[in-house]
């Protein structure tokens, strides 16, 4: 017992040191702290919707395009601007309201508008013109970036992630704060070849043949939804769908799938949908987004949550792409993808945490729904063996706490 206490002291004194080297050693820039923190210049309003457009140039690697904010005015401060968050190598061109052009700036990572506080509980919309090249994602989805790319038929496909340190202003301009969701929803219009289709969250508003070699398609939802949530996708898409009864009635299920995987979506997807439904609403109640629908997009990635329209890269295969992330024996009894980020849809894009710091709390109730999947398809006991056979992959790589002094 005397040794033990030795041990547990000199674990705590070594600890201790590290993290205080931890804390000399961590250095935190202007850009993390606008990035992370309510700022007077975005405390004053409360961000209501998202109004995105743009065109991209897949030759180019840019865009162009423009925000439509409309905003709620919540407190009068000493504040005489607006944040807005937009990413370098993208600039801003022009700031309108009411028709007429707003003098901004740019200082550091952030921009500034010369937009003052208005009478408290006051509706107002600013647009915001943008351009520029754009960030690229080195290595989606755990890097942030446009994603660029090319299908097995060397077509043109792209699409976005930009969860966590990238977020959704390394793509467009917003208040790029996770405590700040559109309260009334966003939308999504693309320009884009006509050979090509356009996905975006929630429904199809219209498609629109421009007749000049391009096309624009307009998406939205009415929820309130995460900005990084907020994702265009575009190949050579098509598009099957079915209707599951859930608690809350009829959901409209779609699958936007590249062409030459629509046989192969069509035997797979619907059956793993539909469990996944079955389980989750089961456990946690109605899927949140009724009035927005289901659905699942090809994604040149892994995959991610984003809200309603939740990006599949596990190749139509069981498990983490053939990988039984438990080594039970039961991960490879379900599709990892749809599970995992299908979950999110509960705790991440209906629940969200306010701190991008505590973002572990989406992750850490995904992972345990899984366990529930297994656990509602299987029974407790396969569930037991799947929970704690995803135990052994936890890892401390990082300390996430500081001791005081």
């Amino acid at each position: 017992m005397y040794r033990i206490k030795i041990i547990i002291s000199l674990f705590c004194i070594l600890n201790f040191f590290y993290v205080k080297a931890q804390q000399k050693n961590e250095k935190f820039t202007l850009v993390d702290t606008m990035r992370g923190s309510i700022t007077p210049e975005r405390a004053w309003w409360d961000v209501l919707r998202y109004d995105i457009s743009f065109t991209p140039d897949y030759v180019d690697k840019s865009i162009y395009g423009s925000n439509r904010i409309s905003y709620k005015v919540v407190k009068l401060n000493s504040a005489v601007k607006m944040q807005i968050d937009l990413k370098a190598p993208l600039v801003i061109d022009s700031v309108l309201q009411l028709g007429k052009k707003i003098i901004y700036y740019k200082s550091g990572s952030v921009w500034y508008v010369n937009i003052r506080p208005d009478i408290i509980s006051t509706i107002h919309a600013v647009t915001i013109f943008y351009h520029g090249k754009v960030h690229e994602a080195a290595r989606p989805p755990w890097d942030g970036g446009f994603i660029f790319t090319n299908d097995s038929l060397g077509r043109p496909w792209i699409t976005v992630a930009c969860q966590g340190a990238a977020g959704a202003s390394i793509w467009y301009p917003c208040k790029d704060h996770q405590s700040d969701e559109p309260d009334n929803g966003a939308s999504i219009t693309m320009t884009v070849p006509d050979t090509l289709v356009a996905v975006a969250n929630g429904r199809l508003v219209f498609k629109k043949n421009n007749r000049n070699g391009t096309a624009t398609y307009k998406w939205a939802v009415i929820n309130p939804i995460n900005n990084y949530c907020i994702i265009p996708y575009i190949g050579k898409y098509t598009n099957f769908s079915q209707r599951y009864n859930g608690e809350n009635g009829p959901l409209d299920v779609n699958y936007w799938v590249l062409d030459y995987n629509l046989n192969k979506a069509r035997q797979y997807l619907p059956g793993q949908v539909q469990k996944m439904l079955r389980a989750f609403e089961h456990w946690f109640g109605p899927y949140p987004f009724y009035q927005d629908g289901y659905k699942l997009v090809d994604a040149p990635h892994t995959g991610m949550e984003h809200q309603s329209a939740i990006a599949y890269g596990n190749y139509y295969r069981f498990g983490y792409r053939d990988r039984d992330v438990s080594n039970s024996g039961w991960g490879l009894k379900f599709d990892f993808i749809i599970v995992h980020e299908s979950a999110h849809e509960w705790f991440g894009n209906n629940i969200t945490s306010k701190d991008l710091a505590d973002m572990w709390i989406h992750e850490s109730f995904a992972n345990y729904a899984e366990t529930l999947y297994v656990d509602y398809h299987f029974g407790g006991e396969a569930g037991n063996e799947y929970n704690y056979g995803s135990r052994k992959g936890i890892k401390m790589k990082k300390l996430l706490y500081h001791l005081t002094e």
